[in-house]
C-alpha cells in the first residue's frame, strides 16, 4: 500500500493577505484524508507546524519580510519531508503561503542528492515567484520561493538544501503564469527557466504544453515534485486565493496537469498552498484542492 505524510504549515507571513494561514485545515475540511484513503492510500503521519503571527513578531527588513520566521519553519520543514522520505513516504505539503516551498523543496532535494539524483519540478502558478529581495516590489517572500530554489536570495534560505541551490533551471517549468514582475523577465530570461504562460497555452494547447513540460522535468531527474499555486486556476473556480488574477486555468485544465503527473509514476511529493478561507466561498477551492490532489495520487475518471 502507498502512504504519505500530510504536512500543515500554518503560514501566512511571506504573502501581502492574511488568511493564508488556515488553508491546511479548510482542505481537511473538505475531506482530504478520506478522499486519500479511497484511493487505498494509507496516510502514515499528520502534523502541523507551529508559526508566529505577525502580530508576535518584527517584520525585519522591508525587502524580505519575516524572513528570520519564515527561514526558521522552512528548516523545520525541510527536516520533515526529508523524515517522511527516508521513512518510505510520499510527503504531501499544506500551506499556507508559497514560501513554504522552500522548505519542502529543499528536504527533498538533499535526501534525492545523497543518493546521486536530482529532481524535477512543475511549478501551477499564476506568477513565476521568483524574485528577490533586489527585484521584488513588496518584499513578500511569496513572491521569491522559486529564484531561492535556484540558488538566488537571501543566503539563510538557499543554503536549506544544502552546499548547492535545491533545483537546476534545466529541470523546472512553470505553467500559467499570466502576471510576471519587470525584475522577473528579466531572471527568467538569465536562468532560462521556461515558462508556460496562458497565451501560450491556449495558443499551442494545454495538453501539448504540459506533455513537454513533464518530458523537460523529469529528463535526467528521478521524478517530479508538483507545486501547486491555486492561484493558478481561474478565480471563477478558485476564488480563495490571495493574489487573484482573471485568465487562469480551468477546472479541466487543472486536473489535466495534475492526471499527467500521476500518469508519470514519478511523483516524488505534493503542494498545495495559498487557499484564502476568509475570501472563499462555501469552502469552493478547499474542495478542488482535494480534488486536484488527489487527481494527482492517481485518481482518474475510468
Amino acid at each position: 500500500m502507498r502512504s504519505i505524510v500530510i504536512g500543515n504549515v500554518h503560514m501566512d507571513l511571506g504573502a501581502g493577505r492574511r488568511g493564508v494561514d488556515m488553508g491546511p485545515s479548510a482542505i481537511h475540511l473538505a475531506g482530504l484524508k478520506p478522499g486519500v484513503q479511497s484511493l487505498g492510500i494509507e496516510v502514515a503521519e499528520t502534523f502541523a507546524l507551529g508559526v508566529r503571527t505577525q502580530e508576535m513578531i518584527e517584520s525585519g527588513d522591508e525587502h524580505a519580510r519575516y524572513l528570520t520566521e519564515i527561514t526558521r519553519v522552512c528548516t523545520q520543514l525541510a527536516d520533515r519531508v526529508e523524515a517522511a522520505l527516508e521513512a518510505g513516504h510520499l510527503p504531501v505539503v499544506l500551506g499556507g503561503d508559497h514560501s513554504v516551498a522552500i522548505g519542502t523543496i529543499s528536504g527533498m532535494a538533499r535526501y534525492w542528492r545523497k543518493r546521486g539524483k536530482r529532481i524535477g519540478v512543475l511549478w501551477v502558478d499564476a506568477h513565476t515567484d521568483v524574485n528577490t529581495p533586489d527585484s521584488s516590489p513588496t518584499g513578500n517572500i511569496h513572491g521569491m520561493p522559486l529564484a531561492v530554489l535556484l540558488g538566488h536570495g537571501p543566503p539563510e534560505l538557499v543554503a536549506l538544501a544544502g552546499d548547492r541551490p535545491a533545483l537546476d533551471g534545466r529541470n523546472v517549468c512553470v505553467v500559467g503564469a499570466r502576471d510576471v514582475d519587470a525584475g522577473e523577465r528579466a531572471f527568467v530570461r538569465e536562468v532560462g527557466l521556461r515558462v508556460y504562460t496562458m497565451s501560450e497555452l491556449d495558443e499551442r494547447g494545454t495538453a501539448l504544453c504540459v506533455r513537454e513540460a513533464i518530458d523537460r522535468c523529469t529528463d535526467g531527474t528521478v521524478g517530479i515534485h508538483l507545486s501547486f499555486d491555486l492561484d493558478g486556476v481561474d478565480p471563477q473556480h478558485a476564488p480563495g486565493v490571495g493574489t487573484a488574477v482573471p485568465g487562469g486555468l480551468s477546472l479541466r485544465e487543472s486536473h489535466l496537469i495534475c492526471e499527467k503527473v500521476a500518469a508519470t509514476g514519478k511523483v516524488l511529493g505534493l503542494e498545495m498552498v495559498e487557499l484564502n478561507p476568509v475570501i472563499d466561498s462555501e469552502n469552493r477551492t478547499g474542495r478542488l484542492a482535494v480534488w486536484l490532489l488527489m487527481s494527482a495520487l492517481g485518481k482518474t475518471i475510468l
